[in-house]
């Protein structure tokens, strides 16, 4: 059986969780949906998303120490926030799923082959660069690289999402960015 409530956020409050803990089994999942009147960018806007990116530290050594204050910074915001991350992020790397850059990026390797895990993994250290060398290659697919790749960006939301919540991000982001995902290559959401 399946229940849906629709109450206002002014009024789920510890009081209305504990009546519903007293009615329903401790096993009864919830799922939460906010049928928020603002755009997304007012809960989580592209300034916040390359102020996430911009935390990244370069002169650590290994990913996960690259990425901890990017996942510290986004765990202290609100659990929306690390969704709508996610949901940026999954944008960013279908975009650059243009035949354009992966003809550029296997145009720079001697047999022209294109690995799908290594061409994503580029798109990621595209992102992780920040905000300005994205956009010089989005708009500009020559200069996407062959020779730096960041595999772990892809984990930031669920890093923080663990950090924040204990328990692990289970989330499909609005954007499929595996390679071959944008075969128009599209840039409107």
């Amino acid at each position: 059986m399946q229940t849906v409530l629709n109450i206002s956020l002014n009024d789920l409050n510890s009081e209305f969780i504990n009546s519903l803990k007293q009615k329903f089994d401790k096993t009864t999942e919830v799922e939460i949906r906010l049928q928020d009147k603002s755009p997304a960018d007012d809960l989580f806007s592209e300034e916040d998303f390359w102020g996430i990116i911009e935390k990244i530290d370069w002169s650590k050594k290994g990913s996960e120490n690259k990425l901890k204050p990017a996942v510290k910074m986004l765990a202290k915001m609100p659990v929306s926030s690390i969704y709508l991350f996610a949901d940026k992020l999954s944008a960013k790397l279908y975009y650059l799923d243009t035949r354009a850059h992966a003809d550029a990026y296997a145009a720079k390797d001697p047999e022209h082959f294109i690995s799908a895990d290594d061409f994503l993994y580029a798109r990621c250290a595209v992102v992780a660069e920040g905000k300005e060398y994205y956009e010089k290659v989005l708009n500009d697919p020559s200069q996407m690289p062959d020779e730096i790749v960041f595999e772990h960006l892809l984990y930031l939301a669920d890093d923080a999402f663990e950090m924040k919540m204990g328990v692990p991000f289970n989330y499909i982001p609005t954007h499929n960015y595996e390679t071959q995902s944008n075969k128009a290559g599209s840039q409107i959401d």
